[in-house]
Order: C-alpha cells, then structure tokens, then sequence
C-alpha cells in the first residue's frame, strides 16, 4: 500500500512539474519594462518585485534588457513633493534589493526614469535598435506612456516594426504628459493588447499569507514590499490589498504572449506556482558565519 501510495505522489508530482513547466513558453525576442510607482499609484512596487521574481524564475533572465521606473515625468498634485523624493527610493529599492535576493541580473542597470533620464531614454534606445525579425523588443508598458515615445522618436523608424508593446489599461495608456497613446501607435509599433489585470492580481492581502509565512526570505521580501505598498497613505484603494497587476503582464509574456497562446488573465495562484516552484528548486545558499 505504502509502495502504491508514493507512486500516486510521484505521478502527481511530475504531472504537476511539467504542467508548470509548460507555462513557460516565451516568444523569441528580448524584454524592456517601464514602470511608474513614483505616481499616486504605490502598485508598482509590488508589482516590480514580482516582476523580476517571475523573470527569474522562468529562468529568462537574459532575456530582459532594460528597467526603467519613476516614468510618471510630470508630478501630480495628489503626491506631495515629498511623497514623491519617497517613491523613487522604494522603487530603487524594490528593483534592486529584489533583483540582487534573487540573483541572475547583475549585469542590467535599473534606470530612474525622472533622476536618470536621459540615460533611462539612451538605454531604451540601445534595446529597440537592437531588434530584428528574428529577435524582436517586447516592451511592457506599466506606467505612463512619454519614455516609450521619447525612445521611440530618437529611433530609426525601420526598427519600429520590430517593436511590441504590451498594455492592460487605458490609465496607462492615456496618461501621457507628452505622448498620447494614438501617437505611441503612430510609430508604427505592433500593440499588444490584454484585459485588465487588476481583476485577478488586485486581491485582499489575507490571499498573500502564503507569501507572508514563508519560511525563504526571498519570498517574504517580496511581501514586504507589497505590504509597503498597502500602508501607503497616499491614495485609499490600495488598502487592504495586495497588487501586482502589471506583473500580469510580465507573465502574459513568460507563458507565450500572442504568439504562443500567453495566459491572458493570470492569477495569484499562478504566481504562486512559478514563485515556488523556483524556491523549491534553488533553495537560498546560506552564509557560514
């Protein structure tokens, strides 16, 4: 019986592995983000640490040739000056402090978008002169539109229809202060256009206890940092909530985007999923004191 009993398990484990290992099936082509969070919004803090949490542990790594946050170029009056000197760092932070925990991008600068901009614009440029039929740019739209376009117009144009921009709301696309998203498409851009992923990855905290508990530090640092998030004072629907909406992009993207039948409306447990899997399989190397 107990021989039987672990050859169910077995079978159940393997039929597990290779129905997650089959969600990674990424077009060809490299990756470029440009995230906001320096906007009244705090989601892109959560949102960035599981960004770079999933590229990882997709193990595509590689793959992902800039990140820029703080792309919100003109302060809005609901954040205080203050407020906003506040959110530069904590995305600074949640870049960096995720991506140096769960290694395999020492080789990539994550730019400011407003401290470091013309640098932000220059290395956004490098990514989409480097694209070809056979290697095309991907860009995950999760803020403000205006870097994408200022990128774009520094460009040559018969690089453009290499370009792929990936959207899941409006509120990004038209809050440019210096591009609208008509113009963005002007450009001669493919859009990449999926639902609203708020629906499923804008959830009540509670549903990130299994995050909050872990044992893997690599885990709980990224609770933490949507948790941040959620005791921001600044704008009142991110309480009692836990966000990683735009992340839903990123994972859109890992699972095959429009080209090999991406999932479209991901959900925690999916994350969850390809989070864990990786933990499982990379367990933290602990320092000897």
């Amino acid at each position: 019986m107990k021989t039987k009993t672990l050859l169910i398990l077995l079978t159940f484990s393997l039929i597990s592995f290779f129905t997650f290992a089959q969600k990674v099936n990424a077009p060809k082509g490299r990756i470029a983000i440009v995230a906001d969070g320096n906007s009244p919004d705090p989601d892109d803090l959560g949102g960035t640490a599981i960004t770079i949490a999933l590229i990882r542990s997709a193990g595509l790594e590689d793959r992902l040739v800039h990140y820029s946050h703080s792309c919100d170029l003109v302060r809005d009056d609901r954040i205080s000056e203050k407020a906003e000197k506040e959110r530069h760092h904590l995305m600074q932070v949640a870049c960096d402090m995720t991506a140096r925990r769960w290694g395999g991008f020492d080789n990539l600068t994550f730019y400011d978008a407003i401290w470091q901009k013309e640098a932000t614009i220059n290395d956004l440029c490098w990514a989409i002169n480097a694209s070809t039929a056979n290697d095309p740019l991907w860009i995950i739209e999760a803020g403000e539109p205006d870097i994408i376009g200022m990128a774009l117009k520094k460009t040559p144009t018969e690089k453009h229809k290499f370009i792929k921009v990936i959207t899941h709301h409006p509120a990004n696309d038209n809050a440019g202060d210096f591009y609208t998203w008509q113009q963005i498409l002007d450009f001669g851009i493919e859009e990449v256009r999926i639902p609203d992923q708020n629906i499923n990855l804008k959830v009540d905290i509670e549903k990130w206890d299994w995050a909050k508990n872990h044992s893997d530090p690599r885990i709980q640092l990224i609770w933490t940092i949507g948790k941040i998030a959620e005791v921001d004072n600044i704008v009142k629907f991110q309480k009692g909530k836990w966000d990683c909406s735009d992340a839903g992009m990123v994972l859109y993207w890992i699972t095959g985007a429009n080209v090999n039948n991406g999932l479209k409306q991901g959900d925690i447990e999916d994350v969850q999923n390809m989070l864990l899997n990786y933990i499982t399989k990379n367990p933290e190397i602990k320092v000897k004191k």
